[in-house]
């Protein structure tokens, strides 16, 4: 597969991204390398990509956190960055991510902000990281249970998508990285939409490309708009409900925490349904998107009184300006509307809908 270039950074794919690695530390040539994992990438990916890795006598350090979204968070930070002084780590160092999502974002804000930048490798391990979180830019931690509320947007010098890696992966994790590739095809394009809704009919090698195609369609989007102005808005379908929801499942102690994809399904449906009372979105084209999300992933339980909090924590979405809490909704699927404002009765509409399906 060809590379794909992103603003600051290459995106390399299997075959190419050892030779790729070895080639950057071989002429960058770093003072140290450090390795960031969590307690399931250590054991199932670090050893592969340690016999891959050509260190060139460079002292290689091993760094590992707990895994799971509930630690993306400050404290961990600051252990990782006194791990890194206590190790001597200075400008010239490495800094390599391996792992999903969760690694992949505090990693790269780890070392953005380390001695105010230091170097660093995205190396994602999770279908979620590979096809959005590793991408883009995009750094940062948790503050508490509010999603992504800390960080900067600052590209590493390369992502290594080795998809040998998803061998490891739960089935759970699969489907939740789906659904940022269901979120790519409905706010670009309808023919990768349609592709996707019918898996039964492709096998494990048509993954690969899908991953690819997924990688383009982001970084096409972040290229043109790398801080968010406009038009990277879009990627956010979905996801204004879907952090929020996301958010009250990991708070609440009474409820099953919820895998970010599995999150951004729910928000995928019921911005479906805004998309059809704001923007005029028809009713088959709400079906179809029922149905294609449907078909992966199933249904979760919210209460009545769960709504009230979730429409709280929707004002710490970081798309809101002035006090207005702003959607990005559908016209038609590949056609998306962004800064759209949605009223409280709608949103309990669409919870409706959604507990009705």
């Amino acid at each position: 597969m060809k590379s794909i270039p992103t603003k600051s950074a290459v995106v390399y794919f299997n075959s190419d991204v050892y030779i790729e690695l070895n080639r950057h530390i071989k002429n960058t040539n770093p003072s140290s390398i450090f390795i960031l994992v969590d307690t399931n990438t250590h054991d199932y990916c670090l050893p592969q990509f340690l016999s891959k890795l050509e260190s060139n006598n460079i002292v290689v350090e091993v760094m590992e956190m707990p895994e799971g979204e509930d630690h993306k968070t400050i404290d961990i930070c600051t252990g990782v960055w006194e791990a890194l002084s206590e190790y001597h780590a200075d400008r010239k160092s490495l800094m390599i991510n391996l792992g999903g999502g969760v690694v992949t974002d505090l990693g790269g804000f780890v070392a953005s902000t380390y001695m105010r930048g230091i170097d660093y490798i995205n190396v994602p391990t999770s279908l979620l990281a590979m096809v959005d979180a590793s991408v883009g830019g995009k750094t940062g931690v948790d503050l508490g249970s509010l999603k992504n509320q800390i960080g900067v947007i600052s590209e590493g010098s390369m992502v290594l998508i080795d998809t040998s890696f998803l061998d490891t992966l739960p089935q759970n994790h699969m489907i939740s990285g789906y659904a940022e590739m269901i979120k790519h095809g409905l706010i670009t394009d309808r023919n990768y939409w349609d592709t996707l809704t019918q898996l039964e009919k492709l096998d494990i090698s048509d993954l690969d490309q899908l991953i690819y195609d997924s990688v383009v369609i982001k970084n096409n989007i972040v290229s043109e708009d790398p801080t968010e102005k406009g038009l990277r808005k879009i990627l956010n379908f979905g996801h204004t409900l879907g952090h929020a929801i996301e958010s009250y499942f990991l708070q609440n102690a009474d409820k099953t925490p919820l895998l970010h994809g599995e999150a951004i399904a729910i928000g995928m449906l019921l911005e479906a349904y805004l998309s059809t009372k704001v923007c005029g979105m028809s009713l088959e084209e709400l079906a179809n998107i029922t149905d294609g999300i449907l078909k992966s992933f199933q249904k979760v339980e919210i209460n009545h009184q769960d709504l009230e909090v979730i429409i709280r924590l929707l004002k710490h979405d970081k798309k809101n300006s002035h006090g207005k809490v702003k959607f990005v909704l559908l016209n038609a699927i590949g056609k998306p509307t962004i800064d759209c404002e949605v009223s409280n009765d709608l949103i309990f509409e669409a919870f409706d809908y959604y507990n009705n399906l």
